[in-house]
């Protein structure tokens, strides 16, 4: 709907600040020459949007203006009520100014959107912990925001296998991975990442340090990502297989299915696997029982072989 487009463009340059035809068309999935129009509209109507000429240029609010329209929707509300379940929040310590925020902008909606708030809080629960209990604490985090925020240089002591090493940081940003954290440092040997759960120790300093002109955190992760996955071992084998895997290979990262064929003994299949290591490789196999059997190379036949039999042998 034109309506709900025009306040989202109004929410955009007033929580974002200046924005190009361009970016708000890719953002609100319209034409260019839409955008125009939408806001030769909202001028009309009162709204102080003007443009901004020149390469770096765009459309902006006035800096005085500020809406008060929140135009929450019933899934938009479904949103932050689970996001308020992420255990992020409570890693971070904010849980009770995220209950406030919330509150602040049910307060703000229309009696609608606070009736659908109840209605959601009757017939959806989330539960944010897992079933199983991970001890991975985070007790230096807040000593990393508070560096981050200050643009503070940062003394770590990290744990680097079983070596305790000393880094002096400059902290660029925090990513969450699931629930793990990691921080993104500008480092005398450039930018490196260090997961939060590895720090031993961690002390603000005195100095401040100038943030990389052009760092963008988001980018800088998903490069670092992709290096990663790019160097990871690579170890292939071929097997015979249960069908029945099949879905069970899905659901584990570090294993692939290259290639498969069916086999004549019905519910079976060869395959081509892509592993990690020859001994993680043995490992999970191993763990697939009589499911499966490898058939090359020689070396992993033997390794699971001998493992297999000293199995045997404990329950002899």
């Amino acid at each position: 709907m034109r309506a709900d487009r025009l306040l989202s463009i109004m929410l955009m340059l007033q929580n974002g600040g200046k924005k190009n035809t361009r970016y708000l068309a890719e953002q609100l999935e319209v034409s260019e020459r839409t955008i125009i129009r939408d806001m030769e509209s909202l001028s009309a109507a009162g709204i102080p949007v003007y443009a901004e000429r020149g390469q770096a240029g765009g459309w902006m609010l006035e800096e005085s203006y500020r809406t008060n329209l929140t135009g929450m929707t019933r899934e938009e509300l479904i949103s932050l009520l689970i996001s308020s379940h992420s255990p992020l929040i409570g890693d971070l310590e904010i849980g009770k100014q995220f209950d406030a925020a919330y509150q602040k902008l049910l307060a703000s909606s229309p009696r609608s959107i606070r009736q659908d708030a109840e209605m959601i809080r009757e017939k959806i629960h989330i539960d944010g912990a897992g079933w199983h209990s991970f001890n991975q604490s985070h007790p230096y985090l807040t000593v990393i925001q508070e560096a981050l925020w200050e643009n503070r240089k940062l003394r770590i002591h990290y744990m680097k296998g079983d070596e305790r090493v000393e880094r002096i940081v400059h902290p660029l940003g925090l990513v969450a991975k699931r629930n793990t954290w990691y921080l993104a440092a500008d480092t005398q040997e450039g930018l490196r990442t260090y997961r939060v759960s590895r720090i031993a120790d961690a002390l603000v300093l005195e100095d401040t340090f100038i943030r990389p002109e052009g760092f963008d955190l988001g980018r800088y992760w998903e490069e670092s990502v992709a290096s990663f996955k790019r160097n990871l071992p690579s170890y292939t084998a071929r097997v015979e297989m249960t069908k029945s895997l099949i879905k069970r290979f899905e659901r584990e990262r570090y294993v692939k299915i290259l290639h498969q064929e069916p086999l004549a003994q019905e519910g079976w299949i060869e395959a081509d696997l892509e592993l990690e290591t020859l001994e993680s490789a043995s490992a999970f196999l191993l763990s697939c029982g009589a499911e499966i059997k490898v058939l090359a190379p020689q070396e992993l036949r033997d390794h699971v072989s001998s493992a297999a039999k000293a199995i045997c042998r404990l329950y002899e």
